[in-house]
């Protein structure tokens, strides 16, 4: 059925023409035919045929507007989801646009147009309407959610953290103000954020300031924040990148100083160069003549002024274990040689995408700590008030770094930071050793034979600036075994050809012959799932019990729990072509997301039939490889997704006449949060299991403890004005915060425990009369002080006897936690009381903790990555939310970790990995519907 717009009668409007009494009659008659059709409408389900008589009623009868709402309501969303689905975008919008000019206060509307701004990526907009319907209802709960859902992309965590940062501020501060005092007149303040440098220019009595923001949430949020401090009409605030800005157009002239700190961990990542290349070129008056004493008014110049790039060789085992494989069997599964797994940090190398070729990580918290390797070196050294010096940046030929190693261990890293140089006697470092809102750029080193050196030994690399990132390649070790002298430019100074030779021979490097093997690039956090050698023993005993107690007691099929004698008796079965392999397979069906090799340890344990719903080519071609170094029969592995024409319907019936035996869900993110409609498809999964068949994992428990940490405060929220000099942010930010921090390092986080840990909440897969929606839990307190947080962590059954620590070491999954938004000021013996409920949230879905205390008021969250948490004075958290490129000034809208400050980050995955859609039997729930239609 096609919609077809029409322009919409005033109804309001008295005609100049016809009987007034027989105009009436036919307006009734008109919008009594129209209700009737549009029920019959609804009735067939033709929703889009319903939605234009309503449309027509509301016009021709707004006197029904209420008795109407809740219906037309309905019929939009249907139709909406419908159009949606057909992906006709504009017709979508067209309906909404149409709908709120008809109920421009109705904040169910409201909140379900941003819901569909939300899913196809206008942030933006969709908090305008998230906003607008909380403004109109303060008590509206999904809106409430989806407001603080999309906070995490709008208003990045770092910037909480670089606010509550008071020597980063003060520094900056007193830099612009000498230039300001020296006489810089005009200042021009790019990737502005909330405008605090702009601020700083003008208290510093700036006569003009200018300031630029890309993204339209910080340049509103930055227009309150300066009129709040009354500057509104003495800061010029731009909606725009500074690369689009014109003179006169925009700004009325060139200006004196440009102020900017879009610098990433990595410093180039943010585009800062491109920027000031623009800005020297376009909007900045000449530069100051060198060795001159003359006055600034009639020179530009920029803040920061330059850079000194430091880098330094790790040892670090976290590191390690999020990028290198570092076993060759598990759990009786043999990884094929010929397939070489790296992490998206040395696929960048060549890449034809831009893709970030560092990670990032607050090496002072990495678990286990780090050995330096090297003394630290000067990589680079950039001058931001020299054009021609940036322009070279980009076409310059790598510099050649030869680092001698001054303590023996494994090189797993080379680990980046820089020095900025505000002026010549201001500075911000970013160094391991200082306490600063910012990470280091991390190098892992991968692809080399042997990571071991030893003093006396060389670590060889280069060292470049390319597509806006800072790029640390080809390294290599050169060992010490030879004698070798290693000059700048890599040249060695050999005596003969046999020593030549050798010295070759000892030579290292990343690059990998042709005819090697298969090259697979997994996430980090996949990378570390595969080193997470307990996982996997846990799946293969567990796994083994299931296909034991359904597997026919015989002699031939006799299965053990460590699963040697299972793999041999599976191969001698196979051998003998025995029927009930043949003809009865059991099935196993994987739908934990990203690479996984669990299909394969399944299909060891007995005559089994395993589906993998990896999607990407190269994973499914590496577990073909791997299955066939295990000697699988071909047909034993089969790549569920390639059997389906939509991924939505991903749980259903292997066959038309069978059932699954073990169904295996991801129920814990690596973030440390619960997946997404986890219940929905357990429930689901419940259906489609023959007699004895079982679900993994089977149950999950959280827990959760009381600590004080003065860390996750900072961030979370600007504390007050102190940090901000006096200036008042901290209101307008915080409309953004979020109370669940994720990705934590539990081991390593700053904090002091206040509790015990406690069981929080249980949810049970197989048997869902075991879960309770209510639970009040009491915690001891074991030490006096202030609680602040609840880091939370789980325990994943597979059965009663077998069940997974996602806090213990070799966890692949982090740790997340809730932030008080106000302390709670306890004394030992005290018992707090937490109310725990546990519902759903709204699109796009995912599952809710909500934890009440006799004490305060707090929330919890047990939710994906794009689920909220609810509050009546909290927020809830986003999508991914340490890890998305900052958007201010010029920074590109690139998917991908944090460069400045967010903990965690070797965990954060580059980029999103496709997420599985389940289709519900169990609910069809619609955004802003009445409760009953969504039952």
């Amino acid at each position: 059925m096609e919609l077809i717009f029409f322009k919409m009668p005033n109804s309001n409007a008295k005609s100049h023409r016809g009987h007034p009494g027989g105009q009436e009659a036919g307006r009734r008659e008109l919008v009594s035919r129209s209700l009737q059709s549009a029920q019959h409408c609804l009735e067939n389900q033709d929703f889009g045929t319903a939605y234009a008589h309503y449309l027509l009623v509301l016009n021709l009868a707004s006197e029904l507007k209420n008795d109407v709402r809740e219906t037309f309501q309905f019929t939009l969303f249907k139709w909406a989801e419908e159009l949606a689905s057909l992906a006709r975008i504009q017709d979508l919008f067209n309906c909404y646009e149409q709908a709120l000019e008809l109920f421009p206060n109705d904040e169910i509307i409201c909140n379900s147009m941003g819901e569909h701004l939300f899913r196809m990526g206008f942030r933006d907009e969709a908090a305008g309407y998230f906003h607008k319907a909380l403004k109109l209802n303060p008590d509206f709960a999904d809106a409430k959610e989806n407001f603080y859902r999309v906070a995490n992309w709008l208003v990045e965590r770092w910037h909480f953290i670089m606010l509550n940062d008071t020597n980063r501020n003060l520094i900056y501060q007193k830099a612009i103000q000498k230039v300001v005092h020296s006489g810089c007149r005009t200042v021009l303040d790019i990737g502005a954020g909330t405008g605090i440098l702009s601020m700083f220019a003008k208290k510093a009595g700036a006569p003009c300031v200018y300031a630029c923001e890309l993204s339209k949430t910080m340049y509103e949020l930055a227009c309150d924040v300066v009129a709040a401090n009354n500057m509104e009409g003495e800061i010029k605030l731009l909606h725009m990148k500074s690369l689009d800005i014109e003179i006169p157009k925009h700004i009325p002239e060139r200006v004196s100083l440009v102020v900017t700190e879009t610098v990433d961990a990595g410093l180039f990542g943010e585009g800062i160069v491109e920027s000031l290349i623009h800005a020297w070129e376009h909007l900045l008056l000449q530069p100051k003549p060198k060795n001159q004493d003359i006055g600034t008014e009639d020179y530009g110049q920029v803040i920061p002024a330059g850079a000194i790039v430091f880098g330094m060789a790790v040892e670090c085992k976290e590191i390690r274990r999020h990028h290198r494989v570092g076993v060759q069997e598990v759990a009786c599964v043999h990884l094929a040689e010929t397939v070489e797994f790296c992490s998206p940090t040395r696929a960048s190398v060549n890449s034809e995408e831009t893709i970030e070729p560092y990670t990032t990580e607050k090496l002072s918290r990495v678990p286990g700590g780090y050995m330096p390797l090297t003394e630290p070196f000067q990589a680079m050294t950039v001058d931001f008030n020299n054009l021609e010096e940036l322009k070279s940046l980009a076409t310059r030929k790598p510099c050649k770094f030869s680092v001698p190693v001054t303590q023996g261990g494994i090189l797993d890293a080379i680990v980046v930071w820089f020095v900025l140089q505000l002026d010549d006697e201001h500075s911000l470092s970013t160094s391991p050793s200082e306490e600063t809102c910012w990470e280091q750029a991390v190098y892992p080193v991968q692809g080399l034979p042997d990571y071991s050196v030893k003093p006396g030994d060389t670590v060889m690399m280069e060292v470049c600036c390319q597509d806006c990132y800072l790029r640390i390649q080809k390294i290599s070790i050169i060992t010490s075994e030879y004698g070798m002298d290693v000059e700048r430019e890599n040249t060695l100074a050999l005596g003969n050809e046999a020593e030549l030779c050798s010295a070759l021979a000892s030579l290292q490097t990343t690059s990998t012959p042709d005819g090697m093997g298969q090259e697979c690039m997994l996430e980090s956090t996949e990378i570390a799932l595969l080193n997470n050698v307990p996982y996997h023993e846990c799946f293969n005993a567990a796994i083994g019990k299931v296909l034991s107690s359904l597997i026919p007691t015989r002699e031939s099929m006799s299965m053990d729990v460590d699963g040697h004698e299972r793999e041999m008796n599976f191969e001698k079965s196979q051998n003998k072509n025995s029927s009930y392999t043949t003809h009865d397979p059991l099935y196993v069906l994987d739908v934990s997301e990203g690479f996984s090799i669990l299909p394969i340890i399944a299909g060891k344990l007995g005559p089994v039939k395993a589906y993998s719903s990896v999607e990407k080519e190269q994973h499914q071609i590496a577990l073909n490889i791997i299955s066939e170094a295990n000697h699988f029969p071909k047909e034993t592995l089969e790549f569920w997704l390639s059997h389906l024409e939509d991924e939505s319907v991903v749980l259903q019936r292997p066959k038309s006449d069978k059932l699954w035996s073990i169904i295996i869900l991801d129920v814990i993110e690596t973030s440390g949060l619960i997946q997404q409609e986890v219940m929905e498809k357990a429930a689901i999964s419940r259906c489609l299991l023959h007699s004895g068949g079982k679900i993994f994992p089977q149950y999950v428990v959280m827990y959760g403890m009381l600590v004080e940490s003065q860390s996750l405060v900072l961030e979370s929220a600007v504390q007050g004005t102190e940090p901000t000099l006096g200036f008042n942010i901290a209101p307008f930010i915080n409309q953004f915060k979020v109370p669940v921090c994720v990705f934590l390092d539990l081991a390593t986080l700053p904090c002091v425990p206040l509790s015990k840990p406690a069981e929080l909440l249980r949810l049970d897969l197989m048997n869902p009369y075991l879960n309770s929606s209510n639970r009040e839990v009491k915690v001891q307190v074991c030490k006096s002080g202030q609680v602040t947080a609840i880091p939370f962590w789980y325990h994943i059954h597979l059965d009663e006897d077998i069940y997974l620590d996602t806090s213990s070491d070799s966890s692949h999954w982090k740790q997340a936690a809730v932030v008080l938004d106000k302390p709670i000021q306890v004394q030992l013996g005290d018992e707090l009381v937490l109310n725990v409920q546990h519902y759903k949230s709204n699109i796009p879905n995912g599952e809710l903790l909500q934890v009440t205390s006799h004490l305060g008021l707090l929330d919890m969250m047990a939710g994906y990555q794009r689920d909220a948490v609810k509050g009546p004075s909290q927020g809830v958290v986003g999508p991914w939310d340490c890890i998305s490129k900052r958007s201010g000034g010029n920074s590109l809208p690139l998917d991908g970790m944090a460069k400045r400050s967010q903990q965690g980050s070797l965990s954060q995955d580059h980029d999103r990995r496709h997420r599985l859609a389940f289709k519900s039997i169990i609910s069809a729930r619609l955004a802003g519907t009445p409760s009953a239609l969504k039952d």
